[in-house]
């Protein structure tokens, strides 16, 4: 090999070793880190205080139940379907957990009772869809108001039970583990599960292809029905953990207050995050990323004293500008416009 040869191979490693930063990190993530390196400088600036340890863990402790139901909406997303309910769900769960704990004493009960109508009501998603050939925006519009009227049914429109003095549900609330709060480890666990089942499982190789290219995959012999009933199914399941913490967190079932706005929350941060609402493109992590830069963002507006109902027009606004990007990336045509 001659020396001008070898020189332009190093020459071209070197170019190479930005792109192979990049591809590990993704293009994605990547906007996302320096999007939340610029709120959390800005912010910072602003007040001090915002930096100090207990602040960032408040910050993670706050996002931990939306970041579950964003984790979970991220594989719906994926597979080419919307999950409007999640937050109706979440109160409809934290009900009928401290109402059974209220009842039988048992922590236990109360998250196995919410786990099974956590489970139940994403069951009842997947077959509207499936079954009744429904849209899975209309579908899930449709629940979220039935499942939000059904806890206020049962709760009488109030907070239900106490769980404040029970060990389980202080631990839940309070507790900690190598100094990392329960919530937050709840949140990592749940998110890393379900980016082990996205990324490394055949299932969710064929959610990817069904979202991606539906008529393919049934083609392939994916059972598409099943992983539509299975994904909401799940989404339901993660919903009532969701429930259970707000329970925890509160000390008492929550049927609205807690739970209302998560569904937006949920999809704001998929949207971020990189998911293609047209469904095939996705990742866990990218949201999870996305979820705490909203988390910096409403925690950080709060420490400069600006008026809450600004958060969520900035949620809506951010939403707005994620789905105007992907427009845009997509190179479609945009509706009604010339081009």
């Amino acid at each position: 090999m001659t020396q001008s040869a070898a020189e332009a191979i190093h020459v071209q490693d070197e170019r190479s070793l930005p792109r192979r930063v990049l591809d590990a990190v993704g293009a994605q993530n990547l906007s996302l880190l320096m999007a939340l390196a610029a709120v959390v400088t800005i912010i910072g600036v602003q007040d001090a205080n915002f930096f100090s340890p207990s602040n960032m863990l408040a910050i993670g402790t706050a996002v931990a139940i939306a970041g579950l139901l964003a984790a979970v909406q991220t594989v719906v997303v994926i597979l080419g379907a919307l999950d409007i309910s999640v937050g109706s769900m979440t109160g409809f769960a934290s009900v009928i957990c401290a109402m059974v704990f209220t009842a039988t004493g048992s922590a236990s009960l109360g998250v196995v009772a919410a786990l099974g109508i956590g489970l139940f009501c994403g069951l009842i998603n997947g077959a509207t869809i499936v079954y009744g050939r429904v849209n899975p925006v209309i579908a899930t519009l449709a629940t979220l108001a039935t499942f939000k009227g059904l806890a206020q049914l049962v709760s009488g429109g109030r907070a239900q039970g106490y769980t404040g003095g029970d060990d389980f549900f202080i631990f839940l609330a309070r507790g900690s583990i190598a100094a990392i709060p329960t919530l937050i480890w709840v949140l990592v666990l749940i998110g890393a599960g379900l980016h082990v089942l996205l990324k490394y499982t055949d299932v969710g190789r064929n959610i990817y292809a069904v979202g991606g290219n539906d008529v393919a995959a049934r083609l392939a012999g994916i059972a598409i029905n099943k992983y539509v009933i299975g994904a909401y199914a799940l989404s339901g399941a993660i919903a009532a953990i969701a429930g259970v913490l707000l329970t925890a967190r509160t000390g008492s079932g929550q049927p609205v207050s807690g739970s209302e706005g998560l569904e937006l929350e949920s999809i704001t941060a998929a949207a971020l995050g990189g998911c293609d609402l047209r469904g095939g493109k996705g990742a866990i992590p990218s949201t999870l990323l996305a979820i705490l830069l909203l988390g910096v963002l409403s925690n950080g507006m709060t420490v400069l004293g600006v008026n809450p109902f600004w958060q969520n027009v900035a949620k809506g606004a951010l939403l707005a500008i994620a789905v105007i990007i992907q427009q845009k990336r997509s190179g479609e045509r945009a509706v009604g416009l010339p081009r």
